[in-house]
């Protein structure tokens, strides 16, 4: 059976200290511009945050994060009303007010541990959850992650934060294994040959690979925002993945990959129903 390609969600970082676009868009119209051109080059729905969680990023105070961000929701909204915006937040008083002015997912990397409230949110407003797996805290993350065996020690903290959230309510659960939060080269490697495993968490997959450090140590691009190419090689070679949900910073180049997918694609199906 042939997939469909999965949604393309444009990431807007309105932060000054985010690994590889940090400050760029901190001013709130540039970030609304660069929202708008993502949904223009193609991107089915956003990804908007107030605080960085790169490795030992330091943690924003909630209102800091909430000035960030909702005048960036809110001047989206004013000129689309209909693409689905997630708010990415550990906070369930900033995924709140994110969801009083026009987000409609929340983007949790904690997997709803940081805030005991963000669960009984997510009920309460009847939105999707984005749950990812991290060891440790951005601060710790990547000091010295260890694991004896990657992929089942992810699967089984995914299973058991599913499990939390569907006892709590929560109908709508995305899954995402976490690829650089709290993982060696290896650890990312030995996920992203394993997706499929995670068909068995009964949920869509959402996979944040963009620009990460996994792709400079394999290719040798040091700078993140020379990735972008890189990026899209390896989501045109995960294309046999499970994957419902990639999150990128140039949408541009995954909508050409999607174009070219879609295409071929065509192709396939035409023939397969003339037979």
């Amino acid at each position: 059976m042939i997939r469909q390609f999965p949604k393309i969600v444009g990431i807007v970082n309105v932060t000054p200290d985010s690994f590889s676009d940090g400050g760029m868009y901190f001013d709130h119209k540039q970030a609304i511009d660069h929202a708008l051109r993502l949904i223009d080059e193609g991107a089915d729905m956003l990804d908007i945050g107030g605080e960085s969680t790169r490795p030992g990023a330091h943690p924003v105070d909630p209102q800091e994060e909430l000035r960030r961000v909702i005048p960036v929701i809110e001047g989206v909204r004013r000129f689309n009303t209909s693409i689905p915006i997630s708010i990415d937040t550990t906070k369930a008083s900033v995924a709140r007010a994110a969801l009083d002015v026009g987000a409609t997912m929340i983007n949790d990397i904690s997997a709803a541990r940081f805030d005991p409230l963000m669960l009984s949110l997510v009920v309460e407003r009847s939105v999707p959850i984005v749950l990812m797996h991290m060891q440790g805290t951005p601060q710790t993350m990547q000091l010295n992650p260890t694991y004896t065996d990657v992929v089942e020690e992810v699967f089984a903290f995914l299973l058991e934060r599913i499990t939390v959230a569907r006892a709590a309510g929560v109908t709508h659960i995305i899954a995402d294994v976490g690829i650089g939060f709290g993982k060696r080269l290896e650890h990312n490697l030995l996920l992203l040959r394993n997706l499929h495993r995670f068909t068995a968490l009964g949920v869509p997959l959402y996979l944040g690979i963009s620009r990460k450090r996994f792709i400079g140590e394999l290719t040798g691009i040091a700078e993140p925002s020379e990735r972008d190419c890189a990026t899209a090689m390896v989501h045109a070679l995960l294309l046999t993945a499970p994957v419902e949900y990639i999150r990128v910073h140039n949408v541009s180049l995954l909508a050409q990959l999607r174009t070219l997918w879609q295409a071929l694609h065509e192709v396939e199906m035409t023939s397969f129903l003339s037979r």
